[in-house]
């Protein structure tokens, strides 16, 4: 979808801003450029949409040549958002994300309508905010406002500067967990440029490292980053706790859950302190004849009744699609000994800090070989 091939940019007779530089980003990929400052992440995003001109190389979208490509028209087939949104301040929320279908001569009807899809994609009531004017908005709701507008004309290719970087961490987390479920469903070809190797590493489907002057070290997947650095700039760069950060990029596998003991709501619990006693195991969990969850109790529980009367409540859980160090983040906030996996409502199994460190060492080994 996007290829870049031997792009270099000079300003001077210095070292160049970016040194032949060639990379593909296939359709439907998010692209991370990630470096130090000055690497020339930047320049290389706007060398695509040509709010610069490379020295040479070529750059290709959807195979055309964009830099034989008239620059208006290529503006238009790409959405661009930056790091501080740069809404028109004196123009609503709907003006303001319907800039380039008025551009295009789109109908007022058609218009309306695309803004109001595009606010409640990105979260935002049209009725409530549609009216409302950026001053009016949180850094976030600016920012998702920005990410609406780039998506306006449904353009084959996002290209992010930096989107998050001027956002709260609490917002920001929330904003990225936003953009990868908008991805999950427009599917955009994305190039995204960021400083922070954990947010490269939880965004990308391949990241770009680059050193200073444009030169590309390594691009790969975020768990090849992580996992087998090609160079000592990229070991550097991803820092020495970059088996920690694979926890992000290694998914829970239904098949490496511990099976406590489950037992039904409806159970004596003279019958599950056996059946505890007969597994060895410290506690058991109570599930529903539906497969829900309804609680945990422990061997030394005193109380008689049944399992669901003397259930305690749940105190970590994640959804099956959750990764490693979302898992792990649950177990910590919770101070929980083990975290409950769950397909929707169905309960799977647990993940206990053993069997975490199990598949993390799982992920690495797959890797090296």
């Amino acid at each position: 979808m996007i290829r870049l091939d031997e792009v270099t940019k000079r300003y001077g007779p210095g070292p160049p801003a970016v040194d032949h530089l060639s990379l593909d980003v296939g359709q439907g990929e998010v692209c991370v450029l990630v470096g130090p400052s000055g690497c020339g992440k930047t320049t290389t995003m706007k060398m695509i949409n040509r709010l610069i001109e490379p020295t040479s190389g070529r750059i290709f979208l959807d195979g055309d040549d964009v830099t034989h490509t008239d620059p208006i028209m290529l503006r238009r087939r790409i959405g661009y958002v930056i790091q501080n949104v740069g809404l028109f301040p004196h123009q609503t929320i709907a003006t303001n994300v319907a800039t380039v279908p008025r551009l295009l001569g789109w109908d007022r009807k058609r218009t309306a309508t695309r803004v109001d899809e595009l606010l409640e994609s990105v979260g935002l009531d049209p009725g409530q905010f549609a009216r409302r004017y950026p001053h009016e908005l949180s850094g976030g709701q600016r920012q998702r406002v920005g990410v609406a507008r780039a998506l306006a004309a449904d353009p084959p290719v996002l290209l992010m500067d930096e989107p998050f970087g001027a956002i709260d961490p609490i917002t920001r987390g929330r904003l990225q967990v936003e953009f990868l479920r908008l991805q999950q469903e427009v599917r955009k070809t994305i190039v995204f440029v960021t400083h922070d190797i954990e947010e490269a590493v939880h965004l990308g489907d391949r990241v770009a490292i680059l050193a200073q002057g444009g030169h590309l070290e390594q691009y790969d997947t975020p768990a090849k980053v992580l996992g087998k650095p090609a160079s000592s700039f990229v070991a550097e760069f991803v820092g020495a706790d970059r088996a920690l950060k694979r926890l992000t990029v290694t998914a829970i596998d239904p098949l490496e859950l511990e099976h406590p003991p489950d037992v039904a709501p409806g159970e004596n619990m003279a019958e599950v302190r056996q059946k505890m006693i007969d597994a060895g195991a410290p506690w058991a969990v109570v599930v529903g004849g539906d497969g829900r969850l309804r609680g945990w109790v422990a061997a030394d529980t005193a109380s008689e009744g049944t399992a669901g009367e003397v259930a305690q409540r749940l105190p970590a859980w994640v959804d099956k699609h959750a990764n490693l160090k979302q898992a792990f983040a649950e177990m910590l906030q919770h101070d929980a000994g083990w975290v409950a996996v769950l397909d929707g409502n169905r309960y799977l199994g647990v993940l206990t800090p053993e069997s975490l460190h199990a598949a993390l060492r799982r992920s690495i080994a797959e890797q090296d070989g």
